[in-house]
């Protein structure tokens, strides 16, 4: 049997250099595009099989370009996110709104067997957010573009390779001090970047056709909860303080102004609402691929870089009191 042909834009990302080992190493094919292939194709090949996977350099808006790639494909995959807008374009209109719906109508004029975009969890509560409204839009064009669609809601991705647990523990290694934004009661269902691979694997091998899909952890913690996880898991003591909201929408606003802020005022709205399971929509486990990992457990394996001595702080080579 001819293996699938998988398009991917956003291999270059967390998820899809995850993906593109899934996938190459069970003999799938992958065309990956990148904007900049003499950056970014150095890390994307490492990824892959050889064989296996092709890079291709395009701008996001050739339509020229990216017909000839659909041509080609069975399934077309979209990984591409903003958590904050930037010039150049890069706002989140164009990228989570008007780009996947150009996406879906190449889909559906080139007959794949199936779009898979990859949205949020929780957007549909967060109403005064133009990240969510603009995951939002994007949604409902795709589905009345190309209803074959599978759209993927996470709840938070983390790995080895994210900018979440990663950021929080360099802050935490730095600050003596941790803001608690809304008292850190939010609500997360973080899941690992593989048993989320593993779900769009699913979704492929399986021609899983849904629409929409959450895809959610084992386990659901506030955000408060994260902190203090990790703290114990880098052996640190910080003093976590609720901030209160004036003093937080100040700092978001002085954050921002930065070139890769660490908090922007719409991502301090978004914080405001739980990033749990809606109950509105299928989820992983329903599609028969439940959450494995848990979240100290898989931080614990790379943690060890934030602890006072590096790798040689884990428990492997600590010495015990009593010898």
């Amino acid at each position: 049997m001819k293996p699938k042909n998988c398009l991917i834009f956003g291999g270059s990302g967390q998820i899809g250099r995850h993906l593109i080992r899934k996938l190459t190493k069970n003999n799938i094919s992958v065309t990956v595009v990148t904007r900049n292939i003499h950056q970014k194709s150095y890390i994307i090949k490492t990824q892959g099989n050889a064989g296996y996977i092709d890079i291709v350099e395009a701008n996001i808006y050739d339509e020229k370009k990216i017909r000839d790639l659909f041509s080609k494909s069975d399934i077309c995959i979209n990984l591409i996110g903003i958590l904050f807008e930037q010039k150049k374009g890069n706002t989140f209109y164009n990228i989570h709104t008007l780009f996947p719906s150009l996406l879906s109508k190449l889909a559906k004029e080139y007959k794949l067997k199936n779009f898979i975009h990859l949205s949020a969890l929780g957007i549909n509560d967060a109403i005064d957010s133009k990240y969510a409204k603009s995951k939002l839009e994007g949604e409902k064009n795709i589905i009345n573009n190309f209803p074959m669609s599978t759209i993927l809601r996470p709840s938070i991705v983390y790995s080895v390779d994210d900018n979440f647990t990663t950021n929080f523990m360099t802050l935490l290694n730095r600050l003596p001090v941790f803001p608690l934004y809304y008292s850190g009661k939010t609500k997360f269902t973080p899941i690992h970047c593989s048993d989320l691979t593993d779900v769009i694997y699913e979704i492929i091998t399986k021609n899983v056709n849904s629409k929409i899909i959450e895809c959610v952890g084992p386990e659901v913690i506030n955000f408060r909860e994260i902190i203090e996880r990790l703290l114990v898991l880098i052996n640190k003591k910080r003093l976590l303080i609720p901030m209160p909201s004036p003093f937080a929408k100040l700092t978001a606003k002085i954050f921002q102004l930065l070139p890769s802020p660490i908090l922007t005022e719409d991502q301090l709205r978004l914080l405001k609402y739980d990033n749990i399971l809606s109950g509105r929509y299928k989820n992983n486990s329903d599609i028969g691929v439940p959450s494995k990992k848990y979240f100290n457990e898989e931080v614990k394996k790379y943690a060890y870089m934030w602890k006072e001595g590096g790798q040689f702080s884990t428990e492997k080579y600590s010495i015990k009191e009593n010898i």
